[in-house]
Formats: C-alpha cells, structure tokens, sequence
C-alpha cells in the first residue's frame, strides 16, 4: 500500500534525520526541506522583520512542489516538515511578534488557504517534540553558521504555536514523538520504536502519542 507521511516539528528537533533513517528503514523517498536552498534565509536571520515574506514565501513554494511530488510518486513517500507547519507555526509566529507586516501576512495566509483546500493530506503527520535546551543543544551541534543567530525566546515561541496548531489539526491522524531523551541517529532500538509505531498507526492502531525511552503509550 502507498503511503504518504510528513514529519513536523520545531527548528533542530531531528526532522531530516529521521526522514532519512525512516525512509531508509522503510524503503520510501525521502523529500527534504530546502534549508541550504533557500536564498533569504541567512538574511532573515541577521533581520528578521526585513525578510519574513520572503522567506516564508521561498519555503511554502518549494512545500507546494515536494507536496505534489510526494502524492504523484507510485511509491511511499516521508516529507520533511509539511505545508500546514509553515502556515499555522512559523508565519503566525512571524506575524504576532510583527516581524511580519499585516499585509503581508493576510497576502500569506490567503495564498496557503488556496493550496490547503487543493491538497490531499498525508496519511499520517509525525509531530517530534522537544525542549528549547534540547533544540538550542542540536542546533549548535550541528554548526549552520546562519542558525547563530537564532535564540531561545523564538524556539520557545515556535514550541508554543506547535502544541496549539497540533491540538487543532485534524486533516490527518499526528503521531507525537517526544524526542528530549531519545536517540535514534545512534540508537538502533530507538529508531525501531519509531518504525513500529508508525506502522501501527498507519494500520489503524489508535495510538495517540508515545515516550520511546519510557516505552508508555497514550491513546
């Protein structure tokens, strides 16, 4: 059966990671979110309220492209951060601390509201989770030099909009992984957890929400 799954969450949380390993583990194509690609995003960091439009604009694009090409594939596909994220999350975000302008953000708004009535949704939305000191931590580890910039009181803004557009969202079931004390880059039986989990979400199973290292589910 063709499947199509998205992975959500915050800014360092381990999305691409565990895009790549799950589509691995799996035998389905991976679609990576744009970072390296994208041509305003250093910018917007050194000026936040200067290149928000932009930016945003450069990522629910290329969203819109990996979207389409995740549902037209005769496989399985797993997408690294999904459209509706981009919208709920980031530009809200954006728009409530007016770095971006009212104008730009009902433009914004206007134009996902369009694209989120076309697009068929996944079948499943992973949601990872974690602290803003655990995403600082992955964040510097992993040395972007245009992530510097990027502090503690927007990361934690960013996890508070998560959770609302989270308790929201019902185009599709959300599997959320709580990632504060698991490793599945280096931890074998951690990414295993991971893998069950989806497919018994995928097959029907009610299962809500899960802590890998605590091994408890909820649902």
């Amino acid at each position: 059966m063709k499947y199509f799954v998205a992975i959500a969450g915050n800014i360092g949380v381990g999305k691409s990671s565990l895009t790549s390993l799950l589509a691995e583990r799996l035998g389905w194509e991976p679609f990576f979110e744009p970072v390296e690609d994208n041509p305003y995003l250093a910018d917007f960091y050194k000026d936040m309220r200067g290149w928000s439009f932009h930016s945003q604009m450069f990522f629910l694009s290329s969203r819109l492209r990996h979207h389409k090409a995740a549902l037209e594939r005769t496989g399985s596909s797993i997408l690294d951060r999904s459209i509706y994220e981009d919208a709920a999350v980031f530009a809200r975000t954006l728009y409530q601390e007016e770095f971006l302008s009212e104008r730009d953000w009902l433009l914004y708004n206007q134009f996902y509201g369009v694209l989120a009535t076309l697009l068929p949704p996944p079948n499943l939305v992973i949601y990872l989770q974690a602290s803003v000191p655990t995403l600082m931590r992955r964040i510097a580890e992993r040395g972007r030099d245009f992530e510097r910039a990027i502090d503690a009181n927007y990361l934690g803004q960013l996890n508070e909009r998560y959770e609302e557009w989270v308790a929201t969202f019902n185009l599709c079931p959300v599997l959320t992984v709580a990632t504060d004390n698991l490793d599945f880059v280096h931890r074998p039986a951690h990414l295993d957890q991971i893998a069950q989990r989806v497919q018994e979400r995928l097959g029907g199973r009610e299962l809500i929400t899960f802590d890998p290292v605590e091994g408890e589910e909820h649902g």
